[in-house]
């Protein structure tokens, strides 16, 4: 379980316990850099990456986000038209968090892209076949919004369970 989670888990149980008391002193308790970082990434994984719904990007993502990843376009814009092809063309789409670490500005998140390839994606043909690979993506923040992004992907992986290298 997440710090955030916990934190509003045990929130939660102190509030039934002892009543309003908890409130005025969890008031006092303010969120530090590292976990409103981490909340913004978990925040954004769960409506982008599961619930597949890129209508509120903005709230996220800086309109001129940089992307170091050639594949992806530019800008918020860019961003959303390569995600919205990846969830078209692999419906099945899942992403797995396999861990998580932050600073005051950047966030690296460790995790598996999952699903089953059934329509034209990267150039490649649909091939009907599961992958499950693993990335790093590196997100800097500024304002509390993702400024700028690198990743480090299995790619070798990916284009091997997918059939188009040996």
């Amino acid at each position: 379980m997440n710090k955030t989670k916990l934190f509003n888990f045990l929130l939660t149980i102190n509030l039934l316990l002892f009543g309003s008391n908890v409130m005025s002193q969890t008031a006092e308790i303010a969120q530090t850099p590292q976990e409103a970082n981490m909340a913004l990434i978990g925040s954004f994984a769960e409506n982008i990456f599961a619930k597949k719904d890129l209508s509120g990007l903005e709230q996220y993502m800086h309109e001129d986000y940089i992307q170091h990843n050639p594949l992806v376009g530019q800008g918020s814009e860019g961003f959303k038209t390569f995600f919205q092809n990846w969830f078209d063309t692999v419906p099945d789409f899942t992403y797995e968090l396999k861990n998580i670490i932050a600073n005051d500005e950047y966030v690296w998140v460790y995790g598996a892209y999952i699903g089953t390839h059934k329509g034209d994606w990267l150039g490649i043909p649909a091939t009907d076949k599961a992958y499950n690979f693993n990335a790093v993506d590196i997100f800097r923040i500024s304002d509390g919004k993702l400024a700028e992004h690198w990743d480090v992907l299995d790619v070798y992986s990916l284009f091997q369970q997918l059939g188009t290298i040996q």
